[in-house]
């Protein structure tokens, strides 16, 4: 299918000229000094436990606020403008350190280790260098969700925090109670923090775009006109404390009272502030609208795959592989019977027929949870054939919350804890089962359930903190690419030519990802031209893909992460094959590119030669 990528293209860059010339080994500074004289791995770990103490709600997520860790469960990452500053002064000290570090031998796992904190530290540092928006390469949990907008229909404190506080936090005593209530206060603070930047960053000029803006508000409104018994927050923390059979009604006052005086009237001046950008936005999609806008893109796409490919580049790869990917769809449609039109035509007309639709009902929604479900257990069955190690892969299949899903993605994922006791959550976004017609839905269960983000997650949280704590985009939405190819080699579609089908629109759909991202931010594309190519292209339901859109719009760069990534484990893959010959293995493959934990696209090739010559 032409999925060779030139190495040249992996290989450019300051970070890893510095790597292959030689870091010194610094003379001063007491994290250097401790690494010079062989504690390299100790000197990540500290490191690690400084992103720790900057993303606290992570150490929930990982399963680790315990011990000396525990007061972290009840806190929150600090997003005042206080909070962004002291964060970026901790990234240049830790980069100081990391740079002085010997990691010339990444065949040595601690020095590989060290090369990854090293270059997520320099996209970081660079990514803060801007004076708006959110660079979150370093939050393990949301390290794909780069935006130049504070606040947006993705994400914000509003969207993040009352669904973690539901699906993370964890209340089984008096102290997780406590913790509850904690996030809570720092919701409040979060929301004003928030609020101030926005107000800062329209004074320069970075507005989100109308229809942007236009969602963001809406999703405000809700939480801005809630009462504090009504409040999704106090509901669960109140379903919570009667999980755990606890009472304290004064605990539960304070949440109230929390949400009445301090949350819902921080949500109210946020809506006020969010309507200031919207008097004055336009409807210009892409971040060539603002000032250093060109400049933002780059860094933004460069966080998104890893690589310095340029958006030309990019849009070029992206149009060659959707006519590769749809030569291949256009067979099987022609062989079973649908030959007129597009292939974007005869995939929208699929999509409509009565017989690959849901009921749009609460009943019709739970009968496609249930059918997922059933896909989860099919692929379980075959994992031993593309898997030497197995790992539990525990996960949860959960509809995206009725708050949040007119903004959210269709689909998304986050890795279960390190203790096991919080499995992996597979978001599914149900606000219409039209935009889910079943042939599309088995690739989306290999790509955010398993063998994809939850069954790697499973991996990560066997790795040193350090590397649990490191996401990158390409290496994660290139793996969950790479896994629905992987299911297809499995046999998940033998005698199913529609759920084929869907699997190879799913592939095209990431192709058109390079060609509409690159499109609305370098080429200068509108919303409307946009929604229009990926509809007529790929053959996807209108409002999905008006989602879709608005989604690049909001986090530039995200959405090129996914081809990009795979393409280049398959590179590697064939490299692989060609170095081993008769000993190539297709388990021992997938062990080393997930047991090698994420990476840049920069540093895959060093986990898999190491694989190659071991």
């Amino acid at each position: 299918m032409g999925f060779e990528l030139g190495r040249r293209e992996f290989l450019g860059g300051v970070a890893m000229a510095g790597l292959l010339a030689g870091c010194r080994v610094s003379e001063t500074g007491g994290n250097a000094a401790t690494a010079a004289s062989g504690d390299l791995a100790k000197t990540l770990d500290g490191l690690a436990d400084q992103m720790l103490a900057e993303y606290p709600q992570n150490a929930t997520i990982l399963g680790i606020a315990t011990g000396a860790r525990a007061p972290l469960a009840h806190q929150w990452q600090d997003q005042t403008p206080a909070g962004v500053a002291a964060r970026k002064s901790a990234i240049g000290e830790r980069l100081k350190t990391l740079q002085g570090l010997d990691l010339t031998d990444l065949g040595n796992l601690d020095k590989l280790n060290g090369a990854v904190a090293l270059q997520a530290h320099e996209l970081a540092a660079a990514g803060y260098a801007f004076p708006f928006g959110d660079p979150l390469v370093l939050d393990p949990n949301n390290g794909y969700r780069n935006t130049p907008y504070v606040v947006n229909q993705l994400g914000s404190s509003f969207i993040d925090l009352p669904d973690f506080l539901d699906s993370r936090h964890v209340v089984e005593n008096a102290d997780g109670a406590a913790a509850f209530a904690d996030r809570v206060d720092a919701y409040a603070r979060n929301i004003d923090g928030e609020t101030e930047r926005l107000r800062h960053d329209r004074g320069i000029g970075v507005v989100a775009p109308d229809f942007v803006l236009d969602k963001a508000i809406a999703m405000i409104a809700t939480g801005a006109g809630e009462t504090p018994e009504g409040s999704g927050v106090v509901k669960t923390f109140e379903k919570k404390m009667g999980e755990a059979k606890l009472s304290d009604a004064a605990l539960t006052e304070r949440v109230k009272r929390a949400m009445g005086e301090k949350v819902i009237p921080a949500l109210q001046r946020q809506l006020e502030e969010l309507k200031q950008h919207r008097a004055v936005a336009t409807s210009d999609a892409g971040t060539w609208h603002f000032k250093d806008g060109d400049a933002y893109y780059a860094w933004a796409l460069k966080a998104g795959t890893t690589t310095n490919r340029t958006p030309k580049e990019i849009h070029e790869l992206g149009l060659a592989q959707v006519r590769a990917i749809q030569s291949r769809m256009d067979q099987i449609l022609v062989k079973n019977g649908m030959s007129g039109g597009t292939v974007g035509d005869r995939m929208a007309a699929l999509g409509k027929r009565p017989d690959q639709l849901f009921p749009n009902t609460d009943a019709g929604r739970a009968e496609l949870l249930q059918y997922l479900n059933g896909r989860i257990d099919d692929i379980r069955t075959r994992l031993p054939r593309a898997f030497a190690t197995m790992v539990p892969g525990k996960l949860v299949i959960k509809r995206v919350p009725v708050a949040i899903q007119d903004g959210a993605p269709g689909g998304y994922a986050a890795a279960g804890s390190i203790d096991g006791k919080v499995p992996g959550q597979y978001y599914i976004n149900l606000k219409s089962t039209d935009e889910w017609p079943k042939f599309s839905l088995p690739t989306l269960c290999y790509h955010e359930g398993i063998p994809g983000h939850i069954w790697q997650g499973d991996y990560a949280n066997r790795l040193p903190l350090i590397r649990s704590m490191l996401a990158f985009n390409a290496y994660s939405e290139g793996w969950a690419l790479y896994a629905e190819q992987l299911a297809d080699e499995l046999g998940v579609y033998d005698g199913d030519p529609l759920g084929q089908l869907g699997y190879l629109q799913s592939q095209s759909f990431r192709a058109c990802r390079l060609v509409v991202d690159t499109g609305l931010h370098a080429l200068k594309w509108t919303r409307a031209q946009a929604i229009d190519w990926f509809v007529k292209t790929n053959g996807d339901d209108p409002g999905s893909i008006a989602s879709e859109v608005d989604r690049y719009c909001a986090m530039p760069g995200q959405a090129c992460g996914y081809m990009i990534g795979r393409l280049e484990i398959l590179r590697l893959r064939e490299k692989a094959k060609a170095a081993m010959g008769a000993k190539y293995d297709l388990r021992t493959f997938d062990d080393a590119v997930v047991k090698g934990g994420g990476v840049p696209m920069t540093l895959l090739e060093a986990v898999i030669d190491r694989y190659i010559q071991a």
